[in-house]
């Protein structure tokens, strides 16, 4: 395979070996994808980043040796520019607010398509973040305040929580682009956001709750 010469490096960390080589099977017909390694345990992600020092860390959350959100805590707080995506089987809230909590940049079910975790990799690349649908959903609940956000605001946020940009959500929702920027402004201004990047973070900072 050819690799492009502004490629992503990607890890795997993954406790099952299957999953890893399924995960890299994806991301080989990518040509600006590069799976720079593999590691089953804390120890060995350790050693791997310390190596090969790549872009994305996809993190599994149950490791033989350490649950992977603080797996992330620690290596964020080692290699700070180390952007690190949640690959996970688990949709519990608890997890999806910690993994925000410790630094990670996305969150994707394992069941998602290949196509939604591709998205997902490109989006945290370029700086973003991401989170499956049922995930974000879970993410834009929250209780009722005088600056709660409207209907139609929630649906702005959720589409940033996905890595969606002004002209697609503008599409989705029937809308101008310019009404989704003053969207955009007013959720920032509900949640004294300056960077739309820290929107989902700082939402449940701010006591979003999940879906019941």
């Amino acid at each position: 395979m050819i690799v492009a010469a502004n490629s992503i490096r990607i890890a795997l960390v993954d406790d099952h070996a299957l999953v890893r080589e399924g995960i890299r099977a994806l991301l080989a017909v990518l040509p600006h994808f590069e799976v720079v390694g593999e590691a089953g345990s804390g120890a060995e992600a350790f050693e791997l980043v310390e190596r090969e020092r790549p872009d994305i860390v996809l993190m599994d959350i149950g490791l033989r040796d350490i649950n992977g959100l603080e797996l992330t805590k620690q290596l964020r707080e080692r290699y700070p520019a180390l952007k690190v995506l949640i690959l996970s089987m688990y949709d519990n809230q608890e997890y999806v607010s910690t993994s925000l909590e410790v630094g990670a940049c996305g969150y994707v079910l394992k069941e998602a398509s290949s196509r939604e975790i591709v998205t997902a990799i490109e989006a945290i690349a370029a700086g973003g973040s991401f989170y499956s649908g049922d995930i974000a959903r879970k993410l834009v609940k929250r209780e009722a305040s005088e600056d709660e956000l409207t209907p139609r605001e929630r649906e702005v946020l959720l589409m940033l929580a996905q890595g969606l940009n002004n002209k697609t959500m503008a599409r989705t929702l029937q809308i101008s682009v310019r009404t989704v920027e003053t969207h955009r402004l007013s959720i920032r201004r509900k949640l004294n956001i300056d960077k739309p990047a820290d929107l989902v973070k700082q939402a449940m900072a701010h006591g979003w709750t999940p879906d019941e």
